[in-house]
């Protein structure tokens, strides 16, 4: 039984709001955790052809369908996004709490029509891939750190026993081939798909966006369009330095990582769990994967997804710090198996010029054991 943390923050935010909207990739399990919370809502599903007809071209008759109905879901919503101003006129109309739920896969297009229509109206929450902790408490984690990078975390590939392989390969062609189109209008499938493997090149590296322009043969502007689709299609984040910098010059470019590893993996041609650890980036994928599970702790209970990296010109560096409201919690992320003391250096740097304790800091690393030291706590991987 797969129980979904967002299960919680979405029951309680139906209550409060007329509409609830989910975001996330494509198969994230948005559809099946909106049926699942709410079975006797109406589902319609706005990629079939005629569905979406109906709503763009009669969005006030589309919506006369559901007159009496307790809720109704709307899936891939983006599909049909003048629908949301003929929503917004029937619950300031009714005043029905939980009256839509609405899900989407791009979140440039989504943020800016919701926003811009629903203002406060309506929840926005966003749904990732299942977390460790999920597969965790399904008894369906990976045993190794490797083989969790390399199947990743999409539902299908749990529930469904897919092909993690052929999983990856289908999601990145669907992916190209669909929703790129609809995004960008590209004619040259075969550049963007290079665009991405030179991304799944530099994941958990800083992002020099100049170099990888030259890299793929593209201007600077495309870069800059073409990361910003992959961002609102949930492949990619770009993860932000944090601004606190104790009188040190800082770092200010971002660093990218996948929201699923596995699809990085596809992208450098990885087979099977042992490539994974042979790789040379065996510990950026694994720092991906950790970076992309505190995002999901975040958003899958609602919250606003401060996480942050930290780093000098000096080359001092916290893989991540956690903002909770003026407190920050700095988290490194080790590949290795084995505990070594040299782990807590980047903590003990950074506690230092906090003027807080070590104890504080936290190391996440590949191996199994958990301790608490006087340096921080150390935390495997598979307890997140």
């Amino acid at each position: 039984m797969f129980r979904r943390a967002l299960e919680a923050k979405l029951l309680e935010v139906r209550k409060q709001f007329p509409v609830v909207a989910i975001f996330g990739p494509r198969q994230s399990g948005k559809t099946t955790l909106a049926q699942a919370v709410f079975p006797s809502y109406r589902y319609v599903n706005l990629e079939s052809f005629e569905e979406q007809e109906f709503a763009t071209s009669d969005p006030q008759g589309f919506l006369m369908r559901f007159k009496g109905e307790e809720g109704v879901i709307l899936d891939e919503i983006q599909k049909a996004p003048k629908l949301l101003s003929y929503i917004q006129i029937e619950v300031d109309r009714e005043q029905h709490p939980g009256r839509f739920v609405i899900t989407g896969s791009q979140n440039i297009l989504l943020n800016h029509h919701v926003n811009q229509t629903l203002a406060g109206r309506v929840a926005l929450l966003t749904l990732l891939p299942f977390s460790i902790e999920e597969l965790r408490d399904a008894g369906q984690l990976p045993k190794t750190a490797e083989e969790a990078i390399f199947r990743g975390f999409y539902p299908r590939v749990y529930r469904d026993s897919a092909d993690p392989i052929i999983f990856a390969e289908s999601y990145i062609r669907t992916y190209v081939e669909r929703d790129v189109r609809d995004i960008l209008q590209i004619t040259s499938l075969l550049e963007f798909q290079k665009f991405m493997r030179l991304c799944a090149a530099r994941v958990g590296q800083l992002l020099d966006l100049t170099e990888l322009s030259k890299d793929a043969g593209i201007s600077l502007s495309t870069v800059k369009s073409w990361l910003s689709v992959l961002e609102a299609s949930y492949i990619i984040f770009l993860l932000q330095p944090h601004h606190v910098n104790f009188n040190k010059r800082l770092v200010k470019m971002p660093k990218l990582y996948f929201y699923d590893v596995s699809l990085a993996c596809n992208l450098l041609r990885l087979t099977n769990p042992d490539d994974v650890y042979d790789h040379y980036l065996r510990g950026a994928l694994f720092e991906s994967m950790i970076v992309s599970d505190l995002l999901k702790k975040r958003f899958h209970h609602g919250l606003p997804p401060n996480v942050y990296f930290w780093r000098d010109k000096s080359g001092n560096e916290v893989d991540c710090l956690l903002e909770e409201g003026s407190r920050l919690t700095p988290v490194e992320i080790k590949s290795s198996a084995t505990i070594q003391s040299d782990m807590f250096s980047g903590l003990a740097k950074w506690c230092a010029l906090a003027e807080v304790s070590p104890e504080l800091g936290t190391v996440i690393y590949a191996g199994y054991e958990r301790q608490e030291r006087k340096q921080g706590r150390i935390l495997p991987w598979r307890d997140l």
